[in-house]
């Protein structure tokens, strides 16, 4: 069996290499600064979250007392303002979806062509020819059953 034999390794004695290699793996200015701007926002960010936890653990072991002898009027008033902001908001909303949909059909009709027409003419024709074919089917059959009951019974 062949021995492997592997490179060797010549172990760096002198600081000049080092040095070098530290040279060429450094960062540039614009990193360093990006890691700054990095680092301290983050930093300020922390911050900001403790002082946020901070501050409202301590409102709550303040009110806690003014919350609970004040919820019995509470729950009802946000209750309220819940249902009122809700209505208003869907109210808004559907009279948002009315006003494109009487939009989008006065363009429709003038023909100006909407986005979504094509679809629409293509339905349009799609039921009117079905709509055809079944009234065909029923006369087709329709006197078929119509002989067919004359058959059972003669003097009907």
């Amino acid at each position: 069996m062949a021995e492997r034999q592997y490179p060797s390794r010549r172990p760096a004695t002198t600081t000049g290499s080092f040095l070098q290699k530290l040279r060429e793996h450094a960062p540039n200015s614009t990193q360093l600064v990006g890691l700054a701007t990095l680092v301290i926002s983050g930093g300020i960010l922390l911050l900001l979250t403790g002082l946020t936890l901070t501050a409202t653990v301590l409102g709550l072991i303040f009110f806690a007392p003014l919350i609970l002898i004040s919820s019995p009027i509470w729950v009802p008033v946000g209750t309220l303002i819940f249902i009122t902001i809700a209505g208003s908001l869907s109210f808004l909303g559907f009279g948002v979806a009315v006003v494109a949909s009487v939009s989008w059909l006065y363009r429709y009709f003038r023909g100006f062509h909407p986005p979504g027409a094509d679809r629409v003419d293509y339905a349009r024709t799609r039921i009117a020819d079905t709509a055809g074919q079944v009234k065909d089917y029923a006369r087709e059959y329709g006197g078929y059953l119509h002989s067919r009951v004359k058959d059972a019974a003669p003097s009907a």
